[in-house]
């Protein structure tokens, strides 16, 4: 037997060798196949600089192409990514890509296919018949990715026969559609859905970021071999039953239980509801409601991993369940709001047994107790403790031998008080954040802070620390990005010569302490910083000149303080700018409005002189091209001297909230583009081609050995992130007029209220009908113009309309009886126009409405007026008839004649033209039908 083991294997080898031998490049068929491909490509429109490489040079091996894997002994092409083809649109004024179709038949030659990539690259399905269905000839193929498309629901069925499949990514497209009911029709989309059952060899299979709705099938359950499923960010929902659950059968989401071998499942962002099952444990953003028992875990031995992270109240975790013990050894738990031990809110005291813990997240859980310095003391190894948003008390204890590992400590918003420990910087010395704030911390703060030379955020604010800051710390901490010591009772100089090591600083907030001296210190050495933000303290001196070198400062609040001298063009060009409070004098500089400067508070100073030509210039932004600033949400220009024409560059605006041109001298007609903005009527799922990482990118997220570069590659953006936000938006209030009455918005509130206000001006024509468009908006008011013909039928699809005044115009006919729809109006004026006919019944809102909304409009009838309707209806009094208003017979027939002439020509020129064309691709088809036939 062995010498017969031993021929085969020589057998073989010389196959093999015969193989490599012959094998000198890429097979012809194969090769032709690309070039096809490349040239279809084109022909939609691509640029002359896609696939570079594949060219038709007979000495080309087209095994050494970019995009694509040959196999080495057979040659046969193995992997083709055909990803991220961009072909842009030609003649438009504005940057975009293509939608275009794929001709499947062109991959046909690849027999031996394994992997197809054609993410991102804007295909909107298939040329003619030939779907994915034939792709079923490839019976290599197994993976299959057409993630960030524009497919439609259409491509479940084609895909169905694909078998051999092991990983399908159709994230990010258009599968729209009800998800699905079992024995639906099939015409909806479970159907489609049903076909997927079909893939027993399916591995990954990723459906996120769709618009699908409706509940998971229970037929998802065979596929068997199913490891990984995302079906997140789509408008899923239905109960999630336990296993106990007698109508199990009937229920859709109990197929996901039978995924036996399933090893990731993300389910987050839809609307799932009820109690969690057993079965599942890593659904995130839903609204699941219950208690789950940790201690049904306690037989799995072989558990590293668990994250349970709630967006409601309703949701509840019990870990003391007497009796059972854990058989498991974590590396990673988060229990992120989750109602955690409601009752006795006590630290889970299992993790007492726990010693190979990485990272422990406890966050908001109303936990109470002291600090768990044992948790550092039993896991050694342990990097990342989360315990923000508790209610830990007593003082900051730490355990007695220094932590080594320990990256990344967060006991923000809970009540520890007392003194920090003196030794913090000795115990904790390879810290990169420690985040203390909202707390009841006292005292100085410890110098051995400066130990901590890895130190990249420090946030200390909201508490009670005192005294000055160490000169140590300012002098080693040369790594420190963020620091926040706001809102204490720190004094002394901070920024001094031993700031000048804070060479890596982005942001710092100072505000709301009694710091004394300059910023000079900070000025001549961190040009990196961001954000500077000093206000409510006792600081003073002019500003050096050195303040621009610093390029990336975005943000500099001076406030309440006792600065001086003069402000600089560098300075007044900056985007957030705050010297309200000071002593600045002298005039201010010409530049003050610079492309970048977006908000300035200046008052409470002693400037002199007048005001740049830039704010009473009005002919400077009569035009006020707004092209640039497609993400500007709040545009208030009321109350100024601006003329002429509304510009057509405002409905370019896309992001616009609150649109504010009233009391001013615009005239001509409202621009019908208008209709077009979307005033917060925005599609998420829209704005995500492109910019989502897909599914399968994202599960290193979970593994708990990519848990450091996770934490520590996304905290400092995030924190900063959270900085600009305090920084600016809180700071932002505007005053709109919306229910007859003048209101603030502040903050947060200006990303939900949409408002168009261009009342107060001397506009003429009529009301576009595209302004029905708005269906998002809250506030329209068009009153006091000269505004004529009717009032716009579409007005109706104005769903969210709370405020609608069209009164002190010029408009006639008859108030739409469909506004009767419009369920929030609460503020409605017509009055001083001319409108005819009856005022709508009195339903809905329009029964709270009075005779303030209708009146000086003559003849309009009906409640809640006192004048009555006739049967034939008011109507104003018709013109009285005269000689001009007959119709001459000789003008009419030459009109008529003239009408009749031009029309038959025209229908002449097209039916030649019709005719040319068709000859014209007769001939074209049958000359490549010859050509084709000739070639073979």
């Amino acid at each position: 037997m062995e010498w017969r083991t031993l021929a085969k294997c020589i057998f073989r080898g010389i196959v093999v060798l015969v193989q490599i031998h012959v094998s000198r490049g890429c097979f012809k068929e194969e090769k032709l196949a690309l070039l096809e491909i490349k040239a279809f490509i084109k022909s939609n429109g691509a640029t002359d600089s896609l696939l570079r490489s594949w060219v038709g040079d007979t000495e080309s091996d087209c095994c050494t192409w970019e995009q694509l894997t040959c196999n080495f002994t057979t040659s046969h092409v193995i992997e083709l990514s055909l990803n991220n083809i961009q072909i842009p649109f030609e003649g438009l004024p504005f940057e975009g890509t293509k939608i275009w179709f794929l001709n499947v038949s062109l991959l046909w030659p690849f027999k031996e296919l394994r992997s197809l990539n054609l993410s991102d690259s804007a295909i909107g399905g298939w040329v003619g018949d030939e779907d994915f269905s034939s792709l079923s000839r490839l019976k290599e193929l197994e993976t299959l990715d057409l993630g960030h498309n524009f497919f439609n629901r259409s491509v479940m069925t084609s895909l169905s026969s694909l078998t051999s499949l092991k990983t399908l990514i159709l994230a990010t497209n258009s599968l729209r559609g009800y998800f699905p009911a079992e024995g639906s029709n099939g015409l909806n989309f479970s159907h489609k859905m049903q076909d997927l059952v079909t893939f027993s060899r399916l591995e990954i299979l990723d459906l996120s970021s769709n618009k699908l709705t409706g509940s998971v099938p229970q037929s998802i359950g065979a596929l068997s071999s199913l490891k990984a499923l995302s079906l997140s960010q789509n408008n899923i929902n239905g109960s999630l039953p336990t296993k106990g659950d007698e109508i199990l059968k009937l229920i859709l989401f109990a197929g996901l239980c039978e995924l036996k071998k399933l090893e990731e499942l993300d389910l987050g962002e839809n609307n799932f509801e009820g109690n969690l099952p057993l079965c599942l444990y890593n659904l995130s953003h839903n609204l699941f409601e219950g208690l789950f028992l940790f201690s049904s875990f306690s037989n799995h031995v072989k558990l590293e991993f668990v994250r349970f992270i709630s967006d409601n109240s309703k949701f509840e975790i019990e870990t003391e369940n007497p009796g059972w013990k854990p058989m498991f050894q974590l590396k990673v738990l988060v229990l992120s709001n989750c109602n955690l031990n409601k009752l006795d809110k006590g630290i889970p005291t299992f993790l007492f047994h726990q010693y190979n813990l990485l990272a422990v997240d406890l966050s908001q859980n109303n936990l109470a107790g002291r600090f768990p310095d044992w948790l550092l003391q039993n896991n050694t190894g342990l990097k990342f403790v989360k315990l923000q948003s508790n209610s830990f008390m007593g003082q900051f204890h730490l355990p007695p031998y220094p932590n080594m590992n320990l990256l990344c400590i967060d006991v923000s918003d809970n009540h520890f008080d007392g003194q920090l420990p003196k030794n913090i910087g000795t115990i904790l010395p390879r810290l990169w954040l420690l985040h203390l704030s909202g707390n009841a911390f006292l005292g100085p703060l410890p110098s051995s802070i400066a130990n901590m030379s890895d130190l990249e955020i420090l946030d200390m604010s909201f508490n009670y620390f005192s005294g000055e800051v160490p000169e140590e710390f300012l002098s080693y901490c040369f790594n420190l990005g963020v620091l926040d010591l706001s809102n204490n009772d720190f004094h002394g100089q901070i920024f001094s010569e031993h700031s000048n090591n804070l060479t890596n600083l982005e942001v710092s907030n100072l505000n709301n302490n009694q710091f004394t001296g300059t910023i000079s210190g900070v000025v001549s050495k961190c040009f990196s910083l961001f954000i500077l933000h000093i206000s409510n303290n006792y600081m003073s001196g002019k500003i050096p000149a050195l303040i621009g070198n610093m390029t990336e400062l975005s943000a500099l609040d001076m406030r309440n303080n006792s600065f001086e001298g003069q402000v600089s063009c560098e300075l007044i060009s900056l985007p957030f700018l705050d010297l309200s409070h000071n002593s600045f004098s002298g005039t201010l500089p010409k530049c003050l409005m610079q492309d970048r400067t977006k908000h300035i508070y200046l008052q409470g100073n002693n400037f002199t002189g007048s005001l740049p030509n830039a704010f009473l210039n009005s002919s400077f932004l009569r035009a006020l091209d707004v092209r640039d600033n497609s993400l500007l949400k709040v545009l208030m220009l009321a109350g100024n001297h601006f003329s002429g024409f509304i510009p057509n560059q405002l409905c370019q605006l896309n992001e616009i909230g609150l649109l504010d041109l009233s009391r001013n001298s615009f005239s001509g007609s409202i621009p019908s583009c208008l209709g077009s903005i979307t005033f917060g009527k925005t599609d998420v799922n829209d704005l995500q081609f492109g910019s989502t990482v897909t599914f399968l990118r994202s599960l290193t997220h979970y593994s708990p050995m990519g848990l450091d570069f996770q934490v520590q590659g996304s905290l400092l953006e995030k924190v900063t992130e959270i900085q600009v936000i305090d920084t600016y938006i809180a700071q932002d209030e505007v005053e709109f007029v919306t229910k007859n009455r003048p209101d603030s918005y502040k903050g947060k509130i200006l990303d939900i209220m949409f408002g168009l206000d261009l009342s107060c001006n001397n506009l003429t024509g009529e009301i576009p009908d595209e302004l029905g468009n708005l269906s998002s908006i809250l506030g329209l008011n068009l009153s006091h113009n000269h505004l004529t013909g009717s009032i716009p039928k579409t007005f109706s699809n104005l769903a969210q309309i709370e405020s609608l005044d069209l009164s002190y115009n010029n408009l006639t006919g008859e108030i739409p009886s469909e506004l009767i729809d419009l369920n929030f109006l609460e503020v409605f004026g017509v009055a001083y126009n001319n409108l005819t006919g009856r005022i709508p019944d009195m339903k809905a809102q329009f029964g709270t409405f009075d005779n303030s909304s209708y009146k000086e409009n003559s003849f309009l009838c009906g409640p809640p007026l006192a004048k009555a309707c006739t049967s034939v209806g008011e109507s104003p009094p018709s013109p009285t008839k005269s000689k001009g208003h007959e119709i001459d017979p000789l003008v009419f027939f030459t009109s008529f004649s003239v009408s009749f002439v031009m029309f038959f020509v025209t229908k002449c020129y097209n039916s030649i033209r019709y005719c040319m064309f068709l000859c014209y691709y007769f001939v074209s088809d049958n000359l490549k039908r010859l050509s084709d036939y000739l070639n073979r």
